[in-house]
């Protein structure tokens, strides 16, 4: 079934097993953005606030957004180089993470000016994960995460022949989000921990992709993630999911006698003999991330600043 207007997908008794996202971006103003994120900044400063830019593939343009990112008092920048939407044709979302030459370039360009935490967000719709991945590892980013959401068209009303969703006659593709990319997201998400280049570079990994349930988190957090994000949950559900997923997961640590997030790295390892290429990866990390720090990054970064997800 594939309803008219809410671009959701239900499946038998499920809703909803994906949701189609046609916005292309915001329609604020950078100075509303820039101005609010200072705000939740300074209301809430024990707050991690992660700021995803997206802007012309043009140096002096990321350099400036970059400046005026990092005087908000944001506490790192998050680059989408993944909306399979996105103004492809002005060179952003996708055009980047498809191309590892341009996110190589355009990560350099970040970083000549970045003074915060840098975080590169890949695409799935490529071939091969791994080589976006390289090329941010290359360019000097700080963290990877993965994945955006999936080129899609949601399907087709037969009555009207018309693309849904339908906005003022109008319709096209979009971004597939939601539990239906949970495999996806997962099979991206350990081709980068067993890639020997991403794992010599230590850098931390956040994932997502269809996460709606501890049990879901969990499974990121065993094949490599060191953070999760949620966004179509929340949607779906609420802020209030975000507890249920923090509380779900401390519990599975007690059952499973694990302290710390890298404890639950080194039982993967020993379980499976095919991720034991990781654990040299995450012995790394050991005395780095603590099991509250994990916690904290839960609260999905673009939904806690969701009218701020998109900078131009």
């Amino acid at each position: 079934m594939f309803p008219i207007v809410t671009a959701a997908w239900h499946y038998g008794g499920q809703k909803m097993v994906g949701l189609n996202n046609v916005e292309l971006i915001s329609d604020r103003s950078i100075e509303v953005n820039l101005r609010e994120i200072a705000e939740i900044k300074r209301a809430w400063p024990d707050r991690a606030v992660i700021v995803s830019a997206m802007v012309e593939s043009k140096p002096e343009t990321w350099h400036d957004v970059i400046r005026r990112i990092q005087d908000t008092g944001a506490d790192g920048i998050e680059l989408n180089y993944g909306c399979p939407h996105g103004m492809n044709e002005r060179g952003m979302g996708s055009a980047v993470g498809q191309v590892p030459e341009y996110c190589e370039q355009i990560t350099r360009w970040v970083m000549e000016v970045a003074k915060l935490p840098v975080i590169v967000k890949l695409t799935p719709n490529v071939s091969n994960i791994v080589m976006p991945g390289r090329a941010a590892v290359a360019a000097g980013a700080n963290a990877l995460s993965l994945i955006n959401t999936i080129n899609s068209i949601i399907g087709v009303d037969l009555d009207t022949l018309e693309i849904s969703p339908n906005i003022g006659g109008k319709g096209g593709h979009g971004g597939y989000a939601g539990p239906a990319i949970k495999p996806v997201a997962l099979n991206m998400l350990a081709a980068l921990g067993t890639d020997e280049i991403i794992s010599d570079s230590h850098l931390p990994i956040s994932g997502m992709g269809g996460i709606t349930t501890w049990r879901d988190a969990a499974e990121f957090l065993l094949l490599g993630a060191s953070s999760v994000q949620v966004c179509t949950a929340v949607m779906h559900y609420g802020f209030r999911i975000i507890e249920d997923l923090c509380d779900g997961l401390s519990n599975w640590m007690d059952e499973k006698s694990f302290a710390s997030i890298p404890e639950v790295w080194d039982a993967v390892c020993i379980a499976s003999p095919i991720s034991r290429i990781w654990i040299c990866h995450f012995a790394r990390w050991r005395e780095s991330i603590s099991r509250n720090a994990s916690a904290a990054i839960f609260a999905m970064w673009h939904a806690t600043i969701r009218h701020t997800s998109a900078l131009t």
